[in-house]
């Protein structure tokens, strides 16, 4: 399941077709514009989905092209790449075909929140994504600048103030229309470059920005905020002393990310190391003396926190030695990336500050780092399907949505695009609970609270992470992805099937092994066992022991668990945390019946007739949470203002539903009306 190659007729036939004038077609279910993370997943969500698709981007060759760090994954990040692979998605099995540096982090902790992380080859990962896109069935991809969206009335049926109905691009070609359409601008929103006091246009070096946000703030009338990244100078591998930073070796035996995948492309004697060093008072010296000529950094726009530049990190940790990771761009790359390193002063003075590392004493820079500012669109105007709430059609995915990171930009990017075709194909939208999926919470996350910095996701902000662990994402998502959203192929599903069914049928094995802790004990003697009680143990509850592992039960028992030594080490999480999830299990249902009740979009909270704050009043008016859930995690809102939405909103239901069967004595409902008023000012804010 590692490769997909392009033929070389298709690669003819690509290039022939590769320009807006070639189009067969002026129509289609669903337009996504943009070749990024977010973009190439939504449109082959889509087409995955049943939609005949297009694909805009300014340049085919950059589809897949990783503009920062060329990694996948992480502590939160490595989570939601599990989860985009289970719906189908591609940038699990392209960071197995192109990874050359295999880690999970975290290991020092529990398997919940273990990062699987890799180390990629630039070229390798765009080739692989640009392979399977291009050879995509429903899947067109043209190359083109969209000048503006066209805007209609909206359908009166359904809620908005407007409706897309496709795009127009600037070579002035044909409009072409289309059901749904899909933003995926990246940081291209509006985007400008700096170096030192230069300012240019561009989302990325080396590339014009989208002159989009015309349209969705004058004619769409959606909020736009402004958010600024940055990127480090890529450094001249054969100029640097890496004899003198920590070496860091990748794991002797690779994890892939796909379910589909045994193992990995890159072998593991053949996997590169990373290096680790540490600034060094001349480098703080030199970000200071250069801080007049640094204007990105002077501006007040929002940078990432948890990826800042080293000018921030220098201005708000003085007097400490910061991380360098020098990690490798590609087997055959003669580049090194310095994470840690990224910067926007001009070139000469970022020449100085990198040789003032030991490392990098005579080091040499291929291309100078630079910072980016961005437009995003306020995110808390979408719904749960990633669709503008005011604008009918019109789906938003990735960084325009103020995150920052592939892998959040990849997890929007599928569910917008699966989303976008049901719609188009006429059928009902999704949404995914934060208590099955860190997609869920990425998207409920944004949708509730908005960002007022680049997002970026994290283990610790779910709430059920110990449910929703890496190792089950298939188990949590392929079997939705196919019943429910469409996306997922046969094969996928099928092999998620045999793996539920396997795994059962192991743990209904292992719950049927019981014997006396005495037996077991002396089974194990090496294990503390507790003889003090004659108890009985299973095999699964002893499979909880920290020392005990499957391939020691099996072979103590080979006849019964033999035939499951393919999942040794998901029997053994799923032992451990079985106690913890069920606990989970009873909590996540009584959350789900509260919090996906929903609440009326048209409630004017300024009026409504409950005990409400003014702050809570203006919070819940200005955000407009779709479901009681998404305004518990509102910022201000306290329980009592939860407690009293809750009951007026029960409230109403009952006496909706009354009115449809036996209609109350006006006077018993005015009694009943300030009852439940009385109630719920005695409520403490």
């Amino acid at each position: 399941m590692l490769t997909k190659k392009i033929s070389p007729l298709k690669r003819v036939l690509v290039l022939v077709s590769r320009h807006a004038s070639h189009l067969a077609r002026q129509q289609y279910d669903v337009i996504v514009v943009g070749g990024g993370h977010a973009g190439t997943e939504a449109a082959a969500a889509a087409a995955r989905t049943g939609a005949e698709t297009l694909l805009v981007t300014q340049k085919i060759h950059t589809i897949g092209a990783l503009s920062c760090n060329p990694s996948l994954g992480g502590v939160g990040k490595g989570q939601l790449v599990k989860e985009v692979d289970a719906l189908d998605g591609l940038c699990g099995r392209a960071g197995d075909w192109a990874g050359i540096h295999f880690s999970i982090l975290n290991r020092s902790k529990g398997p919940a929140v273990w990062g699987p992380r890799a180390q990629l080859d630039r070229q390798l990962y765009r080739e692989f994504i640009q392979a399977e896109l291009l050879s995509t069935p429903r899947l067109m991809v043209v190359e083109g600048s969209v000048e503006e969206l066209l805007v209609s009335e909206p359908d009166p049926e359904e809620p908005g103030q407007h409706r897309v109905t496709g795009i127009r691009l600037s070579n002035g070609s044909h409009p072409i229309s289309a059901t749904s359409v899909i933003l995926t601008t990246g940081t291209f929103l509006s985007g400008s470059l700096f170096m030192g006091q230069t300012k240019s246009p561009g989302g990325r070096i080396g590339d014009a920005p989208s002159g989009l946000s015309h349209t969705l703030k004058e004619t769409l009338g959606l909020r736009v905020g402004r958010l600024r990244t940055g990127t480090p100078p890529r450094i001249v591998k054969d100029s640097v002393d890496l004899s003198l930073a920590n070496i860091h070796p990748p794991d002797s035996q690779p994890v892939p990310f796909s379910f589909l995948n045994a193992h990995t492309h890159c072998k593991p004697e053949e996997q590169l190391p990373c290096y680790l060093t540490y600034t060094t008072p001349g480098v703080e010296r030199v970000v200071r003396e250069s801080f007049h000529l640094n204007c990105h950094i002077q501006q007040d726009t929002k940078g990432p926190r948890y990826c800042p530049s080293i000018e921030s990190r220098v201005i708000r940790f003085p007097g400490r030695a910061h991380q360098v990771w020098l990690e490798p761009e590609g087997l055959t790359s003669d580049l090194l990336y310095p994470q840690g390193l990224s910067m926007t002063m001009p070139p000469d003075i970022q020449l100085r500050l990198i040789r003032e590392i030991p490392p990098l004493h005579r080091a040499e820079i291929h291309t100078p780092g630079y910072g980016v500012q961005y437009d995003f669109v306020c995110p808390t105007q979408l719904n749960p399907a990633l669709q503008v709430k005011s604008t009918q059609g019109l789906f938003l995915a990735g960084q325009i949505n103020g995150t920052t990171g592939y892998e959040e930009a990849a997890a929007q990017g599928v569910w917008a695009g699966v989303n976008a075709a049901r719609q188009a194909l006429s059928m009902p939208t999704l949404s995914l609970s934060r208590t099955e999926s860190y997609i869920g919470v990425l998207i409920d996350d944004l949708l509730s609270q908005g960002v007022t910095e680049p997002y970026r996701m994290f283990t610790s902000r779910a709430e059920f992470r110990t449910s929703l662990r890496p190792d089950n994402a298939d188990l949590r998502l392929t079997l939705k992805g196919f019943e429910e959203a469409g996306c997922v192929s046969s094969l996928r599903y099928k092999e998620a099937v045999r793996v539920r069914n396997t795994l059962q049928d192991a743990l209904s094995a292992l719950q049927a092994l019981a014997m006396s802790s005495h037996k077991w004990k002396k089974m194990f003697p090496q294990i503390c066992i507790s003889e003090s009680k004659s108890t009985t143990l299973s095999g699964l509850e002893l499979l909880q022991y920290k020392d005990i592992t499957f391939e020691m039960l099996a072979s103590a028992a080979p006849e019964c668990l033999s035939p499951y030594m393919e999942f040794s080490q998901r029997l053994k999480i799923e032992a451990v945390y079985r106690p913890y999830c069920d606990l989970q299990k009873k909590e996540i249902k009584r959350i789900q019946k509260e919090e996906n009740m929903a609440l009326p979009q048209d409630l004017d909270y300024f009026t409504l007739p409950v005990s409400l704050s003014q702050e809570a009043r203006e919070i819940l008016h200005r955000v407009r949470p779709s479901t009681l859930g998404a305004a518990t995690r509102l910022q201000g809102i306290t329980p009592a203002t939860i407690v009293n939405l809750l009951n007026y909103v029960r409230h109403t239901e009952q006496k909706k539903r009354r009115s449809h069967t036996n209609k109350p004595d006006q006077r018993e409902e005015r009694e009943e009306e300030q009852q439940q008023l009385e109630r719920n000012a005695s409520l403490p804010q």
